[in-house]
C-alpha cells in the first residue's frame, strides 16, 4: 500500500449490544449440612447419594436402644414424682387439721406445706426429663430440612458419629434454583451506576443473564441478577455478584464453575474498527486525518468490545475523520488521502440499505 492510500472513514455514532463474561461458581439455593444432635452407631442409612429427597424425609437412623431406655427411666421418674406430690399433698391436709385442734404446732404445718412445694419442683423437674429425653429419642432418626438432592454420604452403616464428627453426614442441596456467583471489575461496576441511576436500578432493570458451562454450552434457561456488592474488594479490585438460574434442566450441581455472559447495550456512541487502532504503553490510539496528514490521538475504549470493533468513549468527536486500516504501519505525519472516507461511507450505506 502506498502512501496517502489508506482507507479511511469519517467517524459516526451507532448502536451495539455487545456481551461481557464473567467467572462464576454455582451453589445450591441452600446447602445444608447434615450432623447428628446425639450421638450413636450409624443403624440404617436411608437414602443413597443423589437422591432427591422432601422436607421432613427420613435420612439416616441412630441405634435408638439407649434412648427409649432413658425415657423409660424418666418416664418412671415422673410417676414416682407423682406419687411423691400425691403422699406430701395429704400429708399437708391431715397435718392442717391437727393444727387446727391445736394438736401440731406451726412449725410442723410449714414443714408439711415446703414438702408438697419439694415434691411439685420434683414433678417438674422429672417433666423435663422426659420432653429432653423424648427430643434425644426423635434426634435418632435424622430428616430432611428441605427438598433437594443427597451428597456424599462419607459414614456407613455402624460407624459411630457424634455433633462433633469432622464432616457431615451429608449435604442436602436445594437445586431447585441455582445461585450463581462471580466478580465484575470496579469500572463494570461504575459503568452499571452511570447507565441505570445506581445500583438498586441495575438490579431492577438490568437484562437476564445467560450461563456458559465448563462443556461450552449454554444454559436453557436464562437468569436474573440478584444481588450487587456495594463493597469493592481491595485484592481484587472486584465486586460480587450473585444471579439466580432455574434449574429445570438438572444440568447444573453446587461446586461446579463455568461464566456468566452478561448482555451491554450501547446507543448512539462511537464504534470505530479494531484495525483503526494500535496500542503504545498500555494506551490506545488512532490516526486522525488533519490537513491531510495523519496525527495520532489517545482514545478511551468501554471495556467490552466484539473482538473486531471498539466503542469509544474518549478522544473522538462525530466528524472526525480517521484512518480506519493499518493504522499500525503509519507514522506520525503521513500524508492521507480523505477521498477514501466518502467511498467507505458509500459502502457502509449501501450495505446497510440490502440489509433491510
Amino acid at each position: 500500500m502506498s502512501t496517502g492510500s489508506y482507507k479511511t472513514m469519517t467517524v459516526q455514532t451507532e448502536s451495539r449490544e455487545l456481551q461481557s463474561r464473567y467467572s462464576a461458581s454455582i451453589k445450591g439455593r441452600q446447602d445444608v449440612d447434615i450432623y447428628p444432635q446425639v450421638s450413636g452407631t450409624l443403624q440404617k442409612l436411608c437414602v443413597k447419594e443423589g437422591d432427591r429427597v422432601t422436607k421432613g424425609q427420613t435420612l439416616f437412623i441412630i441405634d435408638q436402644v439407649p434412648y427409649q431406655a432413658a425415657l423409660n427411666t424418666a418416664k418412671a421418674n415422673l410417676e414416682a414424682a407423682k406419687a411423691a406430690e400425691a403422699t406430701a399433698d395429704l400429708t399437708l391436709k391431715s397435718t392442717q387439721r391437727l393444727f387446727d385442734q391445736k394438736v401440731v404446732s406451726d412449725f410442723d404445718l410449714q414443714t408439711a406445706k415446703n414438702n408438697l412445694l419439694s415434691a411439685k419442683a420434683a414433678v417438674a423437674q422429672m417433666e423435663a426429663q422426659v420432653v429432653n429425653a423424648a427430643n434425644n429419642l426423635s434426634y435418632t432418626v435424622v430428616k430432611s430440612p428441605s427438598n433437594g438432592v443427597v451428597g456424599e454420604l462419607p459414614y456407613r452403616q455402624g460407624a459411630l458419629v457424634s455433633s462433633a464428627i469432622p464432616q457431615p453426614l451429608t449435604t442436602v442441596s436445594d437445586n431447585s434454583e441455582m445461585y450463581v456467583y462471580f466478580s465484575m471489575p470496579e469500572n463494570d461496576v461504575l459503568s452499571l451506576v452511570r447507565q441505570y441511576g445506581s445500583l438498586e436500578e441495575a438490579i431492577a432493570k438490568m437484562p437476564k443473564v445467560q450461563l456458559m458451562l465448563n462443556d461450552g454450552t449454554l444454559l436453557p434457561d436464562s437468569g436474573r441478577v440478584e444481588s450487587i456488592s456495594g463493597v469493592i474488594d481491595p485484592n481484587t479490585g472486584s465486586s460480587q455478584l450473585r444471579a439466580a438460574f432455574p434449574n429445570t434442566s438438572h444440568l447444573l450441581h453446587t461446586g461446579s464453575n463455568g461464566n456468566v455472559i452478561m448482555p451491554v447495550y450501547f446507543n448512539d456512541v462511537i464504534v470505530i474498527p479494531q484495525a483503526a487502532t494500535f496500542e503504545l504503553q498500555d494506551k490506545v490510539l488512532a490516526y486522525k486525518v488533519v490537513d491531510g496528514k495523519a496525527q495520532s490521538v489517545n482514545i478511551q475504549v468501554a471495556p467490552q468490545n466484539n473482538g473486531t470493533e471498539y466503542i469509544v468513549t474518549g478522544g473522538l468527536n462525530v466528524g472526525d475523520v480517521i484512518v480506519a486500516e493499518g493504522a499500525g504501519l503509519l507514522r506520525e505525519g503521513t500524508p492521507i488521502s480523505t477521498g477514501a472516507a466518502a467511498q467507505q461511507g458509500a459502502e457502509k450505506q449501501g450495505a446497510e440499505k440490502q440489509g433491510k
